[in-house]
């Protein structure tokens, strides 16, 4: 993982005793709330419902098992003793005191860690795929591409104050594990008639109130040309991107109002104005980012993989004599590039703690295991699932045996009860419903593993309000929050999709009470089962069949 220079920790050093004084200011009264707000989000602070919430940055989803430490002590020490993993790769403290956030903040600085740019209207954390230089479909590691636009983007200022906030995803390999397609921009890194790597650049995507799938501007896009194209982009939405309507203010907005063709015209009129003298970058300098993201050290021999990653790897001799371990083995577990290690997720669904929480002796136990397992190396994912991406085939069972001590073995990665969850109402200031017992109340409806695995792979994503921060659009079942006149109700979609050849999920119908959730999902995948083909996913039962077999069921059930 890239490792901070002297110039780096001087700035963040810096950068804390600036914030230090700014919270002083605002405590003792002589800087008024219109201003601090500014100045705070912009290090990640936010005012929800009950508290101030800190979102602590992790690019493109890197820790080390020192930072991991560190995030343990801080949700111990300064929150009420956990942290939440979010659907870009960050983790977010819910309850800390503002008189202790430039504390915090110095402790993140002193393992290389800030909270800059992870909110505000500007550039956001760059996120990619979990499996980045692990996996066997990769055409390149995306990991040093996102180290550059890191570098190029923080305090970047032209493009520190756009019209909203702007989100990017990379990715470098066959199968879409970062959605790039529902991302401001999004980059693949391809390969052209020549040979020659590049990147297919997608713009205009995202979720919200007003969802988009992103739209190819650039079929192949020299990797040279990276920043000064995605400037150009930039450029074109600075300055037409609306900014009179909180709502209408994102680049998806922009490119379908033009029409890609226009907005693919305008963005080449800036390029062409800049692509020579602005945003450059030198062969060394990549060159020298691609040599901080080494391979792990080959304990096998390396696969060749198809487009999910699946190869011919060694298997420990315990899951032919442990069941319990062999789900674990065969769910939560993939394919690494090398025969000899195997690629590791920690699961943070689970009926103990709402979706995406760690607490902090699971931080420090995580920091340890990654330590003992994997490099020292953790990933953290927008599915808010934790990876160990390098671990050793024949340390597989100790590694099953230790984390099921600390309740992160749960064998469901991809299953109904991996569910993606907003904060909520319980939370958030801008939720109109409550999302943590929706996650609840389907737990403990469907905690039969071995009906999940019969199920197969389904998605559920929720979140508390149309802003979408549980992707809920993208979900095989999607559940969205809304409020009735003070009264909390819940709209489902159906057949949304994530990966490669991105769909946004058909409305079922009107919204459903909040006591009847489990019961709506109950009827969706008894009409799944019911519809289904052999090796039919829910997402193809629906493009098949549309909305009307799950309809009938649920609305049937609900009168």
């Amino acid at each position: 993982m890239y490792q901070y220079t002297e110039y780096d920790r001087d700035f963040l050093q810096a950068r804390v005793a600036e914030f230090r004084d700014q919270t002083e200011r605002r405590l003792s009264g002589a800087l008024g709330e219109d201003e601090y707000k500014q100045l705070r989000l912009r290090n990640g602070l936010y005012e929800q419902r009950h508290a101030y919430m800190l979102r602590v940055a992790i690019p493109y989803g890197m820790l080390s098992s020192v930072q991991m430490k560190t995030l343990g002590h801080i949700a111990r020490e300064y929150d009420k003793g956990y942290g939440h993993i979010t659907t870009r790769q960050n983790i977010q403290y819910n309850w800390p005191e503002l008189a202790q956030v430039p504390d915090i903040l110095q402790e993140l600085a002193d393992v290389d860690m800030h909270a800059i740019q992870t909110s505000g209207n500007c550039i956001r954390n760059t996120t990619t795929d979990p499996l980045a230089g692990a996996v066997g479909d990769e055409l390149e590691d995306p990991r040093p591409w996102c180290e550059l636009i890191r570098q190029w983007s923080t305090l970047h200022p032209e493009f520190n104050w756009l019209p909203r906030k702007f989100k990017i995803a990379v990715t470098g390999a066959l199968s879409d594990r970062a959605a790039v397609q529902v991302h401001d921009i999004g980059l693949r890194l391809v390969k052209n008639e020549a040979g020659e790597t590049g990147f297919e650049v997608l713009v205009g995507g995202g979720l919200g109130r007003t969802p988009y799938i992103g739209q190819v501007i650039c079929e192949f896009l020299p990797t040279e040309h990276l920043l000064t194209y995605i400037s150009a982009i930039l450029r074109v939405y600075n300055l037409e991107g609306r900014r009179d309507n909180l709502y209408k203010a994102r680049i998806k907005i922009l490119v379908n109002a033009l029409g890609i063709d226009v907005f693919r015209e305008k963005v080449e009129q800036q390029w062409a104005q800049s692509r020579n003298v602005d945003d450059t970058f030198t062969t060394e300098q990549i060159e020298a980012l691609k040599a901080q993201f080494p391979a792990a050290p080959l304990l096998g021999t390396l696969n060749v993989t198809d487009e999910q990653g699946a190869g011919n790897s060694e298997q420990p001799d315990q899951m032919f004599s442990n069941p319990l371990f062999n789900q674990w083995y065969q769910t939560n577990t993939k394919a690494h590039r090398d025969s000899g290690r195997r690629i590791v997720y920690l699961s943070l669904k689970s009926s103990d703690q709402p979706a995406g929480d760690i607490t902090a002796d699971q931080m420090e136990k995580v920091a340890e295991l990654a330590e003992q397992f994997s490099l020292g190396e953790i990933r953290s994912t927008h599915e808010q699932n934790l990876v160990l991406a390098h671990v050793p085939v024949n340390s597989l069972f100790e590694l099953w045996t230790e984390l099921k001590q600390i309740k992160l073995a749960t064998p469901n990665l991809g299953k109904l009860t991996d569910m993606i969850v907003c904060p909520g109402l319980d939370y958030c200031s801008l939720a109109n419903a409550g999302t943590l017992e929706i996650h609840d109340q389907i737990y403990q409806r469907f905690d039969n593993l071995d009906y999940l695995h019969e199920l197969g792979d389904i998605s559920i994503k929720i979140s508390g309000c149309m802003n979408a921060c549980g992707h809920h659009h993208v979900g095989d079942i999607g559940i969205l929050g809304v409020d009735k006149g003070g009264v909390e109700w819940y709209q489902l979609t159906i057949g949304g999709h994530a990966g490669n050849k991105a769909y946004l999920g058909l409305r079922l119908g009107k919204a459903i009470a909040k006591s009847e959730v489990a019961n709506a999902i109950e009827q969706l995948l008894e009409a799944y089962v019911a519809c289904r083909q052999p090796e039919e996913s829910f997402h193809d039962v629906v493009m098949r069949l549309g909305t009307t077999p799950f309809k009938e069921r649920v609305y049937a059930t609900a009168a």
